[in-house]
């Protein structure tokens, strides 16, 4: 019987992390042989304090690995890839000692993930064992308010302090996502309404005052947008700001991350309450969103203060393909740095977690830093026709970046004049 004991603590220490006190993980923080890990929901880490802590954020320094990855749900066979590799690039690797924060929940489950990965020298800080954390050096984003989660969203509804709102590509009768269950009380937005067929380029600023004020949005509302597809959601926002709603905010994670809570949905359409006057009749944020003669205004400084950054695929960027079957003409506008994306056009893997949340912003700058995108200069972000460059520039917002823009009708409005210039081929 003492054997099977003696066998039984052996086999527990070999299997779980062993719990680590405050005054030693302060005494390692700066130690590059240990690496600190966050296993909370992606939105703590950004800046939200959705446990009660005395303090919210990160500790400085850590990484994440949040527990919310390992759901069945976000491990297709590619997203599996994509998590393996990312873990890789924040040095959780089996040399490193390891250190998981978060709930024992959270922490088993990462744990468990770690050493089926080969990852073996794990350690466990509670905040509940340790009510001394406070003396860790937290961070949070500047604006990570900005980015909410669906908690936050629900207490907004229930004291009816937003007007939320369901945002995807195509009319109520094509939206089945939305048709076959939306947040409750969200309505939905074409995203045709602001960038209107047949080349999907920005509409006009009368227009788009004129949609504003249709589906009930004044300049002085708080708003938040969602979808299934989030990319469409953080879109819209960037125009909403452009036209000077003074609060806009966007759920990270979209549809999903409401339902991973297991809050309700509803079926049905909802149909918004206009109103007469938006509060100004053109936009107040007019800087946010550059035309092609502002675009060709950053390139004429971009060796100084101002860099163009192009948010698409390497495919798109060498001119292997436009990436989109009414764009017939392909390379690179002469004189932008690519800042990647994802694999398609339609996909963002570089800036998003597998659970498309956000994507820790210290790896944004560090993957920045290694294209030559210097954070100090005023960045224009463009893709194809503006999606995926507004969430990139969304994110730099939430991380604190000043005065950078969009290029809105990007590669769409660029390639049509034969007269400017481009580039094909692989970059020296």
């Amino acid at each position: 019987m003492k054997k099977i004991l003696f066998l039984l603590i052996i086999l527990s220490t070999i299997l779980l992390g062993k719990d680590i006190k405050t005054n030693e993980l302060l005494k390692n923080l700066n130690n590059p042989e240990w690496i600190i890990v966050d296993t909370r929901d992606s939105n703590e880490y950004n800046g939200w304090n959705l446990s009660n802590l005395k303090i919210n954020g990160h500790i400085k320094g850590a990484t994440d690995l949040s527990a919310n990855w390992l759901k069945a749900k976000y491990l297709s066979s590619n997203n599996k890839e994509i998590l393996k590799q990312r873990v890789l690039e924040k040095g959780i690797i089996p040399e490193k000692n390891i250190v998981l924060y978060g709930t024992s929940t959270e922490m088993k489950d990462v744990e468990k993930y770690l050493k089926e990965n080969g990852v073996k020298n794990i350690y466990f800080y509670d905040f509940e064992k340790n009510k001394d954390y406070d003396r860790l050096p937290f961070e949070t984003y500047e604006n990570y308010e900005i980015l909410v989660p669906a908690t936050w969203v629900k207490n907004a509804m229930d004291k009816n302090e937003i007007k939320i709102f369901e945002v995807s590509w195509g009319s109520i009768k094509d939206a089945a996502v939305y048709l076959a269950g939306h947040i409750p009380g969200a309505p939905h937005i074409n995203t045709d309404s602001i960038e209107p067929p047949p080349k999907w380029m920005l509409n006009t600023d009368e227009n788009l005052i004129k949609f504003a004020e249709e589906m009930g949005i004044s300049k002085n509302d708080r708003v938040v947008l969602y979808g299934e597809n989030v990319m469409a959601s953080y879109r819209l926002a960037i125009i909403l700001k452009y036209l000077g709603v003074k609060d806009v905010r966007v759920l990270n994670g979209g549809l999903d991350a409401w339902k991973d809570m297991g809050y309700k949905t509803e079926i049905g359409i909802v149909k918004p309450t206009p109103i007469k006057d938006f509060g100004s009749k053109t936009p107040l944020n007019k800087s946010l969103i550059v035309n092609e003669n502002g675009a060709k205004q950053v390139l004429k400084d971009n060796k100084n203060s101002k860099l163009l950054v192009d948010i698409r695929s390497y495919n798109e960027r060498i001119g292997k393909e436009s990436g989109y079957s009414y764009m017939d003409r392909k390379g690179r506008i002469t004189g932008s740095v690519w800042g990647k994306s994802g694999t398609k056009s339609t996909t963002l893997e570089d800036y998003r977690n597998i659970d498309n949340t956000m994507r820790n912003g210290y790896e944004i700058i560090s993957m920045w830093s290694g294209l030559g995108i210097n954070t100090n200069k005023e960045l224009t972000f463009f893709c194809g026709s503006g999606w995926r460059a507004a969430e990139v520039l969304f994110y730099s917002q939430v991380m604190g970046l000043k005065n950078n823009a969009l290029y809105s009708n990007g590669w769409m409005e660029w390639s049509e004049d034969s007269s400017n210039p481009i580039e094909t081929g692989i970059e020296n």
